[in-house]
């Protein structure tokens, strides 16, 4: 079990990047809170979230998934280990189905606490938000490469639904998974919130390895049950499980690589802007295509922050180290998107559309690569598209 001590290091670990203001930074303190809470945003509709490229309607269907041969890091008296799971797939047909909520109304509240927004912005606002999937619409004919999508830490699933829906849309099945007691909001069924109990107890060092290979036992147990039948059922059936992808953002994509290091099922990976945090990253992975998408002011090569270098020197396949010019760390989910339509201010120079665009198109262009075999050229170096990515080959 790992050890519980609290010496106040969720700020660390939340941002793994220096921290700035609002939806940039790590959960804000209470006297943060308190400064904000009389500069509440002016009522306006829910925002809405990017429209997916891809040519499929996306359906939707969320899973609580128990793993009974595991005990739970966190809370050792729980019946296993517990996982939240969106699978996001492409559709038969478009307006089947009911519209796919964003969030519960309290996981926006804790979440909106956490980053210190609580009373700027309302929960029901954020909750509302518009996404582009159907609960209930029967999936797609065929047989699509399955993509597993783990979250920053303390951060719910929810923050990376945008990136989800966009590549069902364009021919993936996703599951984004919310690892229990390490989200500052996940409900589970009954209306159950458990307390993000990691985000108090894991201190830096070795302990952030321990959450790093826990959240790859999560992620190899959800491929172990989205491809199982009797488990599954129908979304068993379109899923082809010889083409697994796995990436995340900050802690999660940390998770992508320590899955791939002990699943040989996943193919591929991506770590957006995520430290690695153990100290063999990368070894394990051998010759499968790993792909690091960062911001350019705490993951360049050579930098006192990342830990990229190391782990860059243990792939021996096809990589990539891209780093983007003016993004935060949390430049690679739905918040900065989310604030600009909310009317919070943007503390880092990239535009949220323009961190978006970015994302989009590196995520899906080496998932179309490495799971499909189709020809990128944007992966092949700098392009006048995207002036803001740099490629680099310590």
């Amino acid at each position: 079990m790992i050890s519980r001590t609290r010496k106040g290091a969720v700020a660390a670990l939340l941002t793994c990047a220096l921290a700035v203001p609002l939806l940039d930074a790590a959960p804000a303190s209470a006297t943060h809170r308190a400064r904000h809470a009389a500069q509440e945003v002016p009522s306006a509709g829910a925002p809405e979230l990017p429209r997916p490229a891809g040519p499929h309607p996306v359906g939707r269907r969320t899973l609580h998934l128990v793993d009974r041969d595991r005990t739970d890091p966190w809370v050792p008296t729980a019946r296993g280990r517990e996982l939240m799971v969106s699978v996001s797939y492409p559709a038969r047909s478009a307006g089947t189905g009911t519209p796919a909520p964003y969030m519960t109304v309290e996981e926006a509240r804790l979440l909106l606490e956490a980053r210190g927004l609580g009373g700027v912005v309302p929960a029901s606002t954020l909750a509302g938000t518009r996404t582009h999937a159907r609960v209930g619409a029967a999936p797609a004919r065929g047989r699509f490469p399955l993509v597993l999508l783990s979250p920053g830490f303390g951060m719910p699933r929810a923050t990376l639904t945008s990136l989800a829906d966009d590549l069902a849309a364009r021919g993936y099945v996703v599951a984004a998974v919310d690892h229990a007691h390490e989200s500052v909001g996940t409900e589970f069924p009954g209306g159950r919130v458990p307390p993000c109990v990691a985000c108090e107890e894991v201190d830096p060092g070795p302990e952030q390895a321990a959450v790093v290979r826990g959240r790859a036992a999560d992620l190899s147990f959800v491929i172990d049950e989205l491809t199982d039948g009797r488990r599954a059922a129908s979304l068993s059936r379109v899923i082809d499980s010889r083409r697994i992808a796995a990436a995340g953002h900050s802690m999660g994509g940390a998770a992508a690589a320590a899955t791939m290091a002990v699943d040989r099922r996943v193919r591929a990976g991506v770590d957006l802007d995520g430290n690695f945090f153990v100290d063999d990253a990368g070894a394990g992975i051998g010759r499968r295509p790993f792909m690091m998408l960062g911001a350019e002011n705490t993951h360049t090569p050579g930098g006192d922050i990342t830990d990229w270098d190391g782990a860059w020197d243990r792939l021996h396949g096809w990589k990539r180290w891209l780093t983007v010019r003016g993004a935060g760390h949390f430049s690679f989910t739905d918040l900065p998107w989310l604030g600009k339509r909310l009317g919070l201010p943007d503390p880092t120079p990239l535009p949220a559309e323009r961190s978006w665009e970015i994302t989009r198109d590196h995520v899906g262009a080496f998932l179309d690569l490495h799971l499909r075999g189709i020809p990128q050229p944007l992966l092949d170096g700098p392009t006048a598209a995207h002036p803001e990515v740099a490629f680099h080959r310590p």
